[in-house]
């Protein structure tokens, strides 16, 4: 799977919990939840109190937790992973397959809201 990706915004968010890398950060620097907003996807892991790299628009690499066909509509699952979407926060587009849970793929991140 891919590791390649073209952030064109990285902002560094301030981890109000535990956040692991690859993963959909929300706005207030928590790991994204199951259909969650997300501000972006999280460069490397951080603990509360950390700067976290996050990519809020352009590519990166995401985590998934199930899964997705490549042109899929994604949101985040209840660890803040990749997976199709089906209600909730819109959060990217799957530029390539994942054939499991727990591979990196790339995707385009696009404005969201719940």
């Amino acid at each position: 799977m891919s590791q390649q990706s073209t952030p064109l915004l990285t902002l560094a968010v301030l981890a109000t919990a535990a956040i692991a890398a690859q993963r959909f950060v929300t706005p207030t620097g928590a790991q994204a939840g199951a259909g969650a907003n997300a501000l972006g996807v999280s460069r490397t892991a951080g603990a509360i109190g950390d700067r976290v790299p996050t990519d809020a628009i352009g590519t990166t690499v995401v985590q998934s937790g199930a899964a997705v066909a490549a042109g899929a509509t994604i949101q985040s699952d209840a660890n803040g992973k990749a997976i199709t979407w089906a209600s909730g926060a819109r959060l990217a587009f799957a530029l390539e397959a994942a054939t499991a849970a727990d591979q990196f793929i790339e995707v385009l991140l696009i404005q969201n809201a719940a």
